[in-house]
């Protein structure tokens, strides 16, 4: 089987923005969250049967206690922010099995559930859907791999040393040295991309940085590196079975009518129904 990992906040941005260039600003209330639905539904028209998405129920988490500047949810614009909430139970009422995050991040989520799902022997592959970097050090050789949807690229581990110049096991580290603006930490001044990634291949992880390299900003950069290392124990599944998706629930029509979309409820009784015959 394959495991599909879905980046539910980044496609909510994603979808949110992208109608933005068709709606001269008259956002529709559940706008976003029916294009992150649409989206899943094409994966699973197009053979997905296990997959799971991860949310951010709030944007802060335990990382905003260990580094002030780190990314809060100011400025979201309001129209996005009211449908955090919605997405998570539009998708549970779809039958999709979603890990809204409090204390973790939604990255935390997909890299717990990829490391989770790689521990099983009956998963072939394991799909992570979403172009944020952060994730690129859950890659491992061609069995867990990133699939960023808006460029149609599937990252695996030759791809990662490609993009980064270094091993997916060095992200964090090569983050904590060049930064991420997105996260809100800078990295250290003075250290680029190709500076990073030399450093890293002479020395191998900060750990083992000599003293005079990185000098008195050694703890700091050791500090964005746990900034930049994704969590294995934020809370996903606890059998791979569970992300089997048989159709949407009782409660799905409903929102469909909400939203004024009954596409969505016609795409997920046809699916559902081509979902059934293939676990029988």
């Amino acid at each position: 089987m394959i495991v599909h990992l879905v980046d539910g906040t980044y496609e909510l941005f994603r979808h949110f923005y992208g109608q933005r260039r068709f709606n001269n600003g008259q956002d529709k209330p559940f706008g976003a969250v029916a294009g992150v639905l649409h989206s899943v539904l094409e994966m699973v028209e197009g053979g997905a049967t296990h997959l799971g998405v991860a949310t951010d129920h709030v944007i802060e988490s335990f990382r905003n206690g260990l580094w002030p500047g780190y990314k809060t949810g100011q400025g979201i614009e309001p129209a996005l922010l009211a449908q955090f909430h919605p997405l998570e139970k539009a998708l549970a009422a779809m039958g999709v099995v979603v890990w809204p995050m409090i204390d973790f991040e939604a990255d935390d989520a997909l890299a717990a559930a990829a490391n989770k799902a790689a521990a099983d022997e009956r998963v072939e592959k394991v799909c992570i859907w979403t172009p944020d970097k952060d994730l690129a050090q859950c890659v491992q050789g061609t069995r867990v791999v990133q699939v960023d949807r808006k460029t149609k690229t599937i990252r695996d581990e030759p791809g990662v040393r490609e993009k980064f110049g270094v091993d997916p096991g060095l992200i964090p580290d090569f983050l904590a040295l060049v930064g991420d603006s997105a996260d809100g930490y800078p990295g250290l001044e003075g250290i680029g991309r190709v500076s990073a990634a030399r450093l890293l291949a002479r020395f191998g992880p900060l750990e083992r940085f000599p003293d005079e390299v990185l000098g008195k900003r050694h703890a700091t950069a050791l500090l964005f590196k746990t900034l930049a290392t994704l969590r294995s124990d934020a809370p996903t599944f606890e059998d791979v079975d569970d992300l089997r998706w048989m159709g949407a629930t009782d409660f799905f029509a409903a929102f469909c009518e909400k939203a004024s979309e009954p596409r969505l409820l016609e795409r997920a009784t046809k699916a559902a129904g081509h979902a059934v015959s293939y676990s029988q």
